[in-house]
């Protein structure tokens, strides 16, 4: 049933085509083929479909090995291959103990996939931290050995490209990378960084940046969109989370998946599982509808797991993800286009969206806060939708149905009961007007007591500050719903219920 109501504002969800309204790019001309690629038809009604088993884009996946052996390198590399990566980037910095000769062939012999090798040095970010020319005899090694690509440094690249024109092989190419730690730079500076690589003669551009807020993001997919070279464009940390999936809707050449979780080469980097079944990182294209959950915190939720085995199953051209976001109408504001179709809305955002949103439904109107948003095609409005109260209602009454199991109870099992709401935001709104909706009578808990007495009010109910909440004992007993991120990450050991109650009430979760 929650299932079923989380779903009813998204299948009210009519696309009208799509496109992609982006500024263009200073100091970076987009190709003829690069516009072809994303340039679409015209206007259709629905969402678009998606075959299964086909391949939507031509991003690779990239497995970074950073074992510290050669012989746990050849091992990861293996798995690699067997769970779906595309090609392998071999740290050699990571490794403890590196015999370059023997050890690259060994390495490029035993790798079942194509090979990138970065020998990545302290100042760029990396673990070498010995002689300069030694480590490019290296790089240049690995070019003489058979690697499929290496990964050279801005900063030194245009000196080591004119190396090595001489022997380059023709099916070999040279990732000319910079990576920024601290921020991602304005478009502008973007652009001319793109322009800086492409004039080291780079067969392939890669710019890594850091978000500060996820809208830092917006800027480097126009980098994607309007490179005329090929480009590995990423956005490192949980802000830029969204860069390392969306990707190949907008023309980057590789993204990078993990082995296993926090065993990376960068902050933010997925497991390939989690690209490949989790997000369906192969069914991605230009016409890809964007939805996702706005939250902070965000990592834990389970609804992109939910959404994209729904879009899955039903064919839809979508894909849903976690957004990490700080200021949610600075969000919005910039990812603005038809491309981003709505987005689920949790903590602590669901009243500030309340009041960005063009048009409420009207439970949304009586909380005051929304938990679900959709941005109507025909005029690009926000359409925002509560239906935390129908999905908590309903759990809470089904959890009653199961306590008493009594099916002569005409109407709802809350008519009557004493509700207490813990906390005054969004979710709290949301949960003391459906069981007033519903009959019971209503308590708001709150820290702050003049919010409490204020959704009280709102509700015709009774106030408590939470620290009073503990010397509250009704006779007759009472529903406690906890409408608080405290229990969620990072304190999922915390309650803000006292332990006098935790033996002697029922749970439903």
């Amino acid at each position: 049933l929650l299932f079923t109501i989380l779903l009813i504002p998204f299948f009210q969800f009519l696309s009208a085509g799509i496109s992609i309204t982006f500024s263009t790019l200073p100091n970076c001309q987009i190709s003829d083929a690069r516009r072809r690629k994303m340039e679409f038809g015209p206007a259709f009604s629905g969402l678009g479909t998606r075959t299964e088993g086909t391949r939507k884009n031509s991003t690779l996946i990239c497995v970074p090995i950073v074992s510290e052996s050669i012989d746990k390198m050849i091992v990861d590399v293996k798995k690699a291959g067997e769970n779906g990566a595309d090609i392998v980037e071999i740290r050699l910095d990571a490794l403890k103990i590196f015999n370059p000769h023997e050890d690259l062939k060994l390495l490029i012999k035993e790798s079942p996939l194509p090979t990138l090798f970065t020998y990545r040095p302290n100042w760029e970010g990396g673990q070498y931290d010995g002689d300069e020319n030694q480590r490019r005899d290296v790089l240049r090694l690995a070019m003489k050995l058979g690697a499929d690509y290496i990964d050279v440094e801005l900063q030194v690249a245009r000196e080591f490209i004119d190396s090595i024109q001489q022997e380059k092989p023709n099916n070999f190419k040279v990732i000319v990378s910079n990576h920024n730690y601290k921020k991602t730079p304005s478009l502008e500076d973007l652009g001319s960084l793109v322009a800086e690589i492409q004039a080291t003669g780079a067969d392939i551009v890669k710019i890594a940046t850091t978000a500060l807020d996820i809208t830092d993001v917006a800027r480097m997919f126009q980098v994607l969109v309007y490179s005329q070279v090929p480009i590995i464009g990423l956005v490192m940390k949980d802000r830029g989370f969204i860069c390392r999936l969306l990707c190949p809707k907008y023309g980057g050449y590789l993204t990078f998946g993990t082995l296993e979780e926090g065993i990376v080469s960068a902050p933010g980097q997925p497991t390939i599982k989690d690209l490949l079944n989790l997000y369906n990182f192969r069914q991605i294209g230009p016409d890809t509808k964007v939805f996702g959950v706005i939250g902070n915190p965000v990592g834990d939720s389970k609804l992109p797991a939910m959404y994209n085995e729904l879009f899955k199953l039903v064919g839809l051209d979508a894909i849903y993800v976690p957004l990490l976001v700080d200021d949610p109408t600075k969000c919005l504001d910039t990812y603005s286009s038809s491309d981003f179709g709505g987005f689920s809305v949790t903590i602590p955002h669901k009243e500030a969206i309340f009041k960005y949103c063009d048009e409420v439904d009207p439970v949304a109107k009586a909380t005051g806060a929304v938990n679900f948003v959709l941005r109507r095609q025909s005029d690009g409005k926000l359409c925002g939708y509560n239906t935390d109260c129908y999905g908590a209602i309903s759990a809470i009454e089904d959890g009653l149905l199961d306590l008493h199991n009594n099916s002569s109870i005409v109407g709802s099992r809350l008519a009557g009961k004493l509700v207490v709401v813990i906390g005054a935001g969004g979710v709290g709104k949301a949960l003391a007007y459906g069981a007033k909706q519903k009959g019971a009578r209503i308590v708001i808990a709150n820290r702050s007591f003049d919010r409490a007495r204020e959704l009280a009010d709102r509700v015709g109910g009774q106030s408590l500050s939470l620290a009073d909440l503990q010397n509250f004992h009704p006779e007759n007993g009472m529903i406690l719903a906890n409408a608080t991120p405290i229990g969620m990450q990072p304190k999922v050991d915390e309650t803000p219920i006292p332990k006098v109650f935790h033996f002697s009430h029922c749970c439903i979760d």
